[in-house]
């Protein structure tokens, strides 16, 4: 009888690490609650506290800077027939909410006459700004023969800007009011770490993330913002392992990944073209060179003259028509989430806008 083996104990599969996948929990044009799930222990707070600096710090927004008050020379003056004074008058400029579509500077218009009640949303703005609290009280006028007329001048930014003060006024023309400008239009950033279970394992952790903003911008899109900012400045150190006395190889580079992952708003493209491109889903630059001069002239109501302002403003950025071994990465990293991006947000109705079919 031949003896019995003694087979060594079958060695259990190494379980499979999972990818993180993004879960919109509940969304708004001002609120947003993400969830980022499953990360490795420690890598919730790793995640989660840069971004949420970022998110209160370095978000583009837009901003009153400036105002002038016909007959107002400075802001200590009496406006006759309006029950507010100038400063508090300022004071509620100050709080105007501006969704842009551009970062050009621009003016915006009120002109009012007559007893009521003067509200953000009687101020006349150009095409590509849009007061978002257009029942923001901004004046009351008690004389029937009163009229207030006053320009405003829109900047964009980012966090901050105190008004000038001391010597800095000097040189202000006479009649100009500075204004101080909140450009960052994220009020409020919470995030949390939760403890979650993988299969057998229960040391995995879950991002949980909430913003909320002013509506100038959606939670997601500064979200999408600050993560841009994030991936363009953690990406230098992929170039480490280059030998530091090896010149860097820049004939097959093309397009940089920061300028491939950059929003099609940032080329400051006239509204008439900015919109085209949004409705036809085209939102980063790297999708828009992918293209060729065809395919966007096939966009609707994309015309010759869109596509040359188009080239100009990616000739500026030194942007070539092929793609690069940076286009690459960047493509993975839009790409990353597998499929796991369980939420597809749709454009804002500020792009859906109809235009006739002839001109451009």
């Amino acid at each position: 009888m031949l003896d019995p083996q003694i087979l060594p104990p079958l060695r259990e599969p190494e379980p499979e690490i999972p990818s993180p996948a993004i879960r919109v929990i509940e969304n708004s044009d001002t609120y947003a609650r993400v969830a980022l799930e499953p990360l490795e222990r420690g890598f919730a707070t790793t995640v989660g506290n840069p971004l949420r600096r970022l998110l209160l710090s370095s978000i583009q927004g837009t901003a009153v800077t400036w105002v002038k008050i016909d007959g107002v020379p400075h802001e200590y003056t009496v406006i006759p027939g309006v029950k507010e004074e100038v400063m508090d008058l300022l004071l509620s400029v100050k709080r105007i909410r501006i969704h842009a579509l551009t970062k050009r500077t621009g003016k915006m218009r009120l002109d009012v006459s007559g007893e009521g009640r003067v509200c953000a949303g009687d101020i006349s703005t150009a095409s590509d700004y849009q007061i978002v609290n257009p029942e923001l009280h901004l004046a009351t006028l008690d004389n029937p023969n009163v009229n207030l007329s006053i320009e405003f001048n829109v900047e964009s930014g980012k966090g901050y800007q105190q008004v000038a003060q001391g010597d800095n006024m000097a040189g202000l023309p006479v009649g100009v009011l500075p204004v101080d400008a909140i450009y960052n239009p994220v009020r409020k950033v919470e995030y949390s770490v939760e403890r979650m279970m993988v299969g057998q394992q229960t040391d995995w952790e879950r991002l949980i993330l909430q913003v909320w903003t002013d509506g100038a911008v959606t939670p997601l899109s500064a979200i999408q913002e600050a993560s841009d900012n994030l991936v363009q400045h953690f990406f230098m150190f992929n170039q480490l392992s280059r030998p530091t006395d090896a010149p860097l190889d820049t004939s097959n580079i093309t397009v940089a990944s920061e300028v491939y992952l950059m929003p099609i708003e940032r080329l400051d493209l006239s509204s008439r073209t900015l919109n085209c491109l949004k409705r036809a889903k085209l939102d980063r630059v790297g999708q828009v060179i992918d293209l060729s001069a065809d395919d966007l002239l096939n966009i609707r109501n994309f015309g010759q003259k869109s596509l040359e302002e188009l080239q100009g403003k990616l000739a500026e950025l030194g942007v070539a028509s092929s793609r690069s071994a940076e286009a690459d990465f960047a493509d993975d990293y839009l790409s990353q989430s597998g499929g796991n991006l369980v939420f597809d947000p749709e454009p804002d109705d500020d792009y859906d806008l109809d235009y006739d079919e002839d001109g451009d």
